[in-house]
């Protein structure tokens, strides 16, 4: 199946999740008017962006069960994929009014949309709109896995990596807030613990939890004489992964152009916490760091020129040579992954057919995915 077509093919089921959504509302006696303002909320935010982490869990459920998927398999690994990706949304709707963003993924941010089917704009409203989109992951999982044997462990894979995002939401927000920022506050270990809970648990442990609870992966299991605990592995394995993902995002907003990925990158204008400016200040020296205490996260009529002063500077082969930094990382990051999935005992055939025991090959997929990339 190719790319688009797995893509159609779970946003079918997105349709699917909406439709009953909508008929749940009516069925509260919700007022007409909210029914379509909820309608708006969900199209708007939900299915936008690139999927990758709900289409994980389908693909992981697959590489687990080692064969094609029932329809009633699909159905079930696509929603709760689609429940991440309701998460996706509820941060994201939260986060740009924190932040006071201005876009994402090209249309205005949903707290900025002035006007929704006549019904008068977002504005503050957005902020009970995330709360509706993170309830309704617990309404989708109570109305479709209540019966299941791993129900809860559902409900607290939830609860626990939302928990966790937003802890590291928080020591990002007053590391750097918008309006004063201290570069002197930066460093790559904060740097790492920002990455590893805002971003990693949800975007990559969650998505490979969810599918091992799905096909009834236990604890901990014998296998070849050894005691496995499957989903410490998986962290082990997933949380560096994610950070390698972020650092590779920090990277390419620096130094990948607009059409490679889809955006102008904002981190340095804006002041972000980047793995960029962490590591300039990590290794520069005294002249290179009040370069930066001087043009980093400043805005105004020059700050075209103070970014690119910036730039300059990362891009110095007699220097920081950022460009070269990060070749030295990445390759060590894939490495050191490729390591630890070499670790991960492969389950026998009598396994592999069941699904019940963790694979490598959920890893490589991952890693696959993000290795190289450009966008």
């Amino acid at each position: 199946m190719s790319k688009a077509d797995k893509r159609n093919k779970f946003l079918a089921v997105f349709e699917r999740i909406r439709e009953e959504l909508i008929i749940h509302m009516k069925s509260e006696k919700m007022p007409e008017d909210a029914v379509t303002w909820f309608n708006e909320n969900l199209l708007y935010n939900v299915p936008g962006g690139k999927l990758n982490r709900g289409i994980s869990v389908v693909d992981t459920v697959a590489i687990l069960l080692n064969r094609p998927l029932t329809e009633d398999e699909y159905f079930k690994a696509a929603l709760l994929g689609w429940c991440i990706e309701f998460l996706q949304a509820f941060f994201l709707v939260s986060d740009d009014m924190m932040d006071g963003s201005i876009s994402r993924r090209g249309a205005p941010c949903w707290y900025r949309v002035p006007d929704v089917k006549g019904l008068g704009k977002v504005h503050n409203i957005a902020i009970n709109d995330a709360f509706i989109l993170e309830g309704a992951i617990y309404h989708l999982l109570k109305s479709h896995f209540r019966r299941e044997v791993y129900y809860v462990d559902l409900l607290e894979l939830f609860q626990e990596v939302t928990y966790k995002t937003e802890m590291g939401q928080l020591v990002d927000l007053i590391t750097a807030p918008e309006d004063n920022i201290d570069i002197r506050k930066y460093n790559l270990d904060k740097h790492a613990f920002i990455v590893r809970y805002k971003t990693a648990f949800y975007s990559f442990y969650l998505s490979v939890a969810l599918a091992m609870r799905m096909c009834g992966v236990p604890d901990v299991y014998e296998l070849n004489g050894k005691t496995l605990e499957p989903y410490k592995e998986a962290d082990r394995i997933l949380i560096p992964m994610g950070e390698f993902f972020q650092v590779q995002d920090d990277y390419l907003d620096y130094h990948g152009t607009e059409q490679e990925i889809g955006k102008i990158g904002t981190d340095i204008v804006d002041g972000k916490c980047s793995w960029c400016v962490c590591t300039a200040l990590a290794y520069g020296t005294d002249v290179q760091k009040q370069l930066l205490y001087d043009n980093y996260g400043k805005k105004g009529p020059n700050q075209a020129v103070w970014e690119q002063a910036v730039k300059d500077m990362y891009n110095d082969e007699q220097g920081l040579n950022i460009p070269r930094r990060y070749q030295e990382y990445s390759e060590k990051a894939v490495s050191e992954i490729n390591a630890m999935i070499n670790q991960v005992p492969e389950p026998g055939a009598q396994d592999e057919v069941k699904g019940v025991r963790l694979r490598r090959d959920v890893f490589r997929a991952f890693l696959s995915k993000i290795s190289d990339r450009k966008a």
